[in-house]
């Protein structure tokens, strides 16, 4: 730039010197010399080609400045970007350090809590034991009043003196008495202390969960980008991922360990991945729901492999899936609690001990055999205390020979002869068809509504026996 303002300034300095006339000195002019003034003007292309170095100069200036405007203009926009940038991660800064306040105080909400726990959990301790002291003291009580009964026996068959005998019964009848009455008080006693020991293994469910609660919120508050990749939120419940002990192994475990609220969870059960199920809690335990029917949203004419593996939402109509209904229920003994409704509002319970076979068995039902099964059991339970496989358009494994249930009817089943039940059918809004051969091929359960009464809602689920349903 410098070398170009020089070769500028050297050029208009020749153009100055050049562009006036000058007189030429060379002593004292005389005669005819000293008139004649020879005047010299620079030359037109001379003038022409300093013009033209001129424009070029000034072309080249501009697109100088003009290329400087251009990358003035690119650095402002970089520079814009990294300050939004850094203000970007001044934000990201700050709710990552609120994410890691909220953390620790959930940490030592948890931590309180289970403090808390613990001291309930000493206090019902203390108080079983000293119900068991009781127990004991009792005990010794009752034993000192039989050695006192048989001493008063005794005496009695030694003096046969009427009074004597007479005074001795009274006696003993009130000692029989006291002795109920210590029996009536042990009894209770009993009660409360295995009514105490349910909720000390309750609690002890709790603390151990609660424990793990609080080490997962340590770990996730020491590296809290880590917590979303250990974890995702399904319908409001974390899902548990870091360890299989931490994994319920179905919903009548998660109510155990304090799950109160109906949804979607995760469980895992023995020798099995962990997969979602939707829990229906009550208050007498968990309930992991295998099928659900409702509205129609859900196409349930599916094939063997659907139905083998699952389909439809947790949160609507869905078929959980026979593995995972066996991997559940495979490890003790179960109950399927199946309830109705038709569509003036009525509703129906069915409540039956099952036993599900694997896929070698083509997933058998096979329904514990009751005294006497109610009129509403005998649609399914009747058929299925022999064991009855499950059925498909495209595996036909029902009782009846000459014809495919399934492809018959609709959906699959646990059919037998095609006519008691089936839940999976085509789901009809009322009025029903009229064509009979339609009606056939909706949910049905020939029992309570009769064959051809499509149902309004059903819906399956199963816990383990030691539930009991008062719903």
């Amino acid at each position: 730039m410098k070398t170009t303002l020089a070769t500028v300034t050297l050029c208009l300095v020749v153009l100055m010197a050049t562009g006036f006339p000058f007189e030429r000195k060379g002593g004292s002019p005389t005669g005819s010399a000293a008139k004649e003034k020879r005047v010299q003007y620079a030359a037109w292309d001379d003038v022409n080609v300093i013009a033209h170095g001129l424009l070029q100069l000034g072309q080249g200036l501009k697109e100088h400045v003009d290329k400087t405007k251009v990358q003035m203009r690119d650095i402002f926009s970089k520079l814009k970007v990294f300050n939004r940038t850094v203000t970007e991660l001044g934000k990201e800064s700050q709710r990552l350090r609120e994410e890691g306040d909220a953390l620790k105080a959930r940490a030592h909400g948890l931590e309180d809590r289970e403090g808390q726990l613990l001291n309930v959990t000493a206090e019902l301790r203390e108080k079983a034991e000293e119900m068991q002291q009781e127990r004991r003291t009792m005990s010794e009580r009752m034993n000192r009043l039989e050695e006192r009964v048989d001493s008063m026996l005794q005496g009695d068959a030694v003096l046969p003196d009427t009074n004597t005998g007479a005074k001795n019964n009274s006696d003993a009848h009130n000692i029989q008495l006291m002795l109920e009455a210590q029996n009536r008080r042990i009894d209770d006693l009993m009660e409360r202390i295995r009514l105490q020991q349910e909720k000390l293994d309750k609690q002890n469910v709790r603390i151990r969960t609660l424990q793990s609660q609080v080490q997962q919120s340590r770990q996730r508050s020491a590296s809290p980008r880590s917590s979303n990749t250990n974890g995702s939120v399904q319908g409001g419940v974390v899902e548990q991922r870091d360890s299989p002990v931490e994994i319920a192994s179905d919903c009548h475990e998660l109510f155990l360990r304090g799950e109160t609220t109906s949804g979607v969870y995760t469980i895992q059960p023995m020798n099995a991945e962990p997969f979602k199920v939707y829990c229906e809690m009550t208050a007498d335990g968990g309930w992991t729901v295998i099928q659900k029917r409702q509205d129609g949203s859900v196409d349930f004419d599916q094939l063997w492999q659907a139905y083998e593996k699952g389909f439809g939402s947790l949160n609507g109509e869905f078929w959980l899936g026979l593995e995972k209904m066996h991997s559940i229920s495979k490890g003790g003994d179960y109950i399927l609690t199946i309830k109705l409704s038709d569509w003036s509002g009525d509703i129906a319970s069915i409540r039956l001990p099952f036993h599900l076979g694997g896929a070698e068995t083509k997933y058998s039902l096979k329904i514990q055999k009751a005294d006497a099964f109610s009129t509403l059991e005998s649609s399914l339970g009747t058929d299925a205390t022999s064991g009855l496989p499950f059925s498909t358009r495209d595996q036909d494994n029902d009782q009846k020979k000459d014809t495919n249930c399934a492809k018959h009817l609709s959906g699959g089943w646990w059919f037998s002869n095609c006519g008691r039940s089936n839940l999976n059918g085509r789901y009809f809004q009322s009025p029903a068809p009229k064509q009979r051969h339609q009606r056939k091929q909706g949910i049905f359960w020939k029992t309570w509504r009769g064959r051809y009464y499509p149902l309004k809602y059903s819906m399956m689920m199963i816990a383990p026996a030691e539930v009991e349903n008062k719903s």
